[in-house]
């Protein structure tokens, strides 16, 4: 691949492209948005010991609209884990339930809520020192922080 950085015009260098910006992890990073969903943890919790009918679902989760509910479960049935069941009745009734691979999302998705649970008071405690931090430096200076660039 050789040296990441290109020289251009004048002799400067042009920034190095991010390591990990390839088309070999494109996949990956595809999988990893549809599974750090904010709402897809949601769902694939609730969903981990049965099956859940639409409206299960929607009430169980505060917050969420009819709209991001549905395309957050079409998402997860076309990535193949969930499975949609619909019911031959008046009106129709839905139901959701994990697949094989969903169970198997199950498993990180439920260490990391634990991880949330036993570490919550750490991070509290954590932003609570920054913000006070940053209120200091502010009040002190009167200049923000600068930013950094992408």
């Amino acid at each position: 691949m050789g040296d990441r950085h290109e020289p251009a015009q004048g002799g400067t260098f042009l920034k190095p492209k991010h390591p990990f910006h390839t088309e070999e992890c494109r996949p990956i990073s595809e999988i990893l948005q549809r599974v750090g969903d904010k709402w897809t943890v949601l769902v694939v919790s609730l969903l981990g010991n049965e099956a859940k009918r639409f409206s299960e679902l929607r009430r169980a989760i505060d917050g969420i609209s009819q709209k991001m509910l549905t395309t957050t479960l079409r998402g997860l049935e076309r990535d193949g884990f969930v499975t949609r069941t619909v019911f031959p009745t008046t009106p129709p009734s839905v139901a959701y339930a994990l697949t094989d691979l969903g169970r198997d999302l199950l498993v990180p998705v439920k260490a990391l809520g634990e991880w949330a649970i036993e570490n919550r008071s750490r991070v509290e405690a954590a932003r609570e020192k920054f913000d006070r931090a940053q209120a200091r430096a502010g009040a002190g200076m009167g200049a923000e922080r600068p930013r950094l660039r992408a």
